[in-house]
């Protein structure tokens, strides 16, 4: 069984740090596009981020541009996401995803995830 599996989100206060991480378990995905988007209460899914098989090429969304950090360990398998400078804003359900269709993909975006895990909750506090 594949799963993807969040965790790191909580409660921060504004202008704090999180560090979230996606571990992945069932296959492997260190040849494929990975991201994370997320779902605040009352409003659509968004991107936030992808970056590319090797970690060579991150594409972020503008609301985190500047303030979020993607990367990867393939020998982990394992994604993570960075998040300083946290304002309100940002508390969603934040969701890890990867895109098992494409091998050795060089863009990242658009992003269409055909694997998806349960979701952590980030919660920034003013």
């Amino acid at each position: 069984q594949v799963e993807l599996v969040e965790s790191g989100g909580g409660l921060v206060q504004a202008g704090g740090s999180l560090r979230l991480s996606c571990a992945a378990s069932g296959r492997t995905f260190s040849r494929n596009v990975m991201g994370w988007f997320r779902q605040a209460p009352g409003k659509e899914r968004e991107f936030v981020a992808a970056i590319r098989w090797n970690g060579g090429y991150t594409k972020y969304a503008d609301s985190v541009k500047g303030r979020f950090t993607i990367s990867r360990d393939n020998a982990k398998n394992t994604l993570y996401l960075q998040m300083n400078t946290l304002n309100p804003e940002d508390t969603a359900l934040y969701y890890c995803a990867a895109d098992s269709r494409r091998l050795y993909g060089t863009s990242v975006y658009p992003f269409e995830p055909n694997y998806w895990g349960q979701g952590t909750q980030v919660t920034v506090s003013s």
